[in-house]
């Protein structure tokens, strides 16, 4: 990129590299501005003679060409892409969502020069009109190799962001204790509302069991007969693990278990099982408030119908400390 200053009337063409400004203070053209000749009219009318441009050099490409580009290619799902003053493009949801990231491909591809990309966190749910990731190029170009060669990396890998909708989510919740099942839901129900009203949830389906391991499983068995997006296990006991009555019931209908415990606090306590494609969650603890635990950060991407692994769970040590 080559800056410099010269007389208004050669200046169509090129880049404005400063913000021009009428005698009165209203901005007259942005930085970043390509000079059109009605704006040469425009500027010589204003009594300007000379303007401070830069113009492309050989292997570059626009900053506004440049975002675009990129913006195209870093995510897929329910999102649109609008560009914005200054080399930025952001991408904005659609839809309900759960954002999902790429964390590795994300930090690899913002080590190049040319161009940064900003995102949400990974497992964040989004509403419509909410932005989730911003791409910035360096002031007025980027270089065309970078740019080449991130595109070819993210055809190879795969996009760093995917905004997956959350369509027609349900929910089942068991409710168990070791007096009464009604106890549980007496005690929990209200919190369980405020948290559903995060997502935009309907009411879900619900059962109050005693807890006890045939009544669980009778419970539980009922709720995947609905077969509900996510099963949450609202007990009113801490589990010691698989073995409790709970961890012995998932076991009983057939459920696999994929982590007991995650590095989140609150919510360490978490067990996380799939009957098929139905995740089940126990979490002892975390319906008595409304305060954010694991299973928010579990709901946006289990609601969108996204399996999550033993590594991903583990993932979330880092930053896991909610309060």
């Amino acid at each position: 990129m080559k800056a410099q200053t010269i007389e208004v009337r050669e200046s169509s063409g090129r880049i404005l590299c400063c913000p021009i400004f009428r005698s009165g203070g209203k901005k007259l053209l942005a930085k970043g501005h390509l000079i059109r000749d009605e704006d040469v009219r425009v500027l010589q009318s204003e009594g300007m003679d000379h303007v401070w441009v830069t113009e492309l050099e050989a292997g570059e490409i626009g900053e506004d060409d440049a975002v675009c580009a990129v913006a195209a290619e870093i995510g897929c799902g329910c999102f649109e892409v609008k560009l914005t003053a200054g080399g930025r493009a952001n991408l904005i949801a659609t839809e309900n969502c759960c954002v999902l990231i790429d964390d590795d491909l994300l930090k690899q591809i913002n080590c190049t020069s040319s161009l940064v990309i900003a995102t949400v966190l990974n497992f964040s749910y989004a509403i419509p009109g909410q932005r989730i990731a911003t791409v910035k190029s360096a002031p007025f170009a980027a270089a065309q190799s970078d740019l080449d060669g991130l595109v070819a990396l993210l055809k190879e890998r795969g996009p760093i962001m995917q905004a997956r909708p959350l369509r027609a989510p349900s929910l089942g919740v068991l409710y168990s204790d070791p007096i009464h099942g009604d106890r549980a839901r007496q005690m929990f129900e209200s919190i369980m509302r405020q948290r559903l009203d995060r997502f935009n949830m309907p009411a879900p389906v619900s059962v109050a069991c005693l807890e006890e391991e045939s009544q669980v499983i009778r419970g539980l068995q009922s709720l995947l007969r609905h077969r509900p997006s996510v099963i949450l296990v609202a007990s009113s006991t801490a589990p010691a693990g698989p073995e409790d009555v709970v961890g012995r019931a998932l076991a009983a209908v057939g459920a696999q278990l994929e982590r007991f415990l995650t590095p989140v606090e609150p919510g360490n306590l978490l067990m996380l099982a799939y009957k098929d494609d139905i995740p089940i969650i126990s979490a002892p603890g975390c319906f008595r408030s409304a305060k954010p635990n694991v299973v928010d950060l579990l709901m946006p991407p289990l609601l969108a119908n996204y399996r999550i692994s033993t590594w991903e769970l583990a993932c979330l040590g880092h930053g896991g400390l909610l309060g």
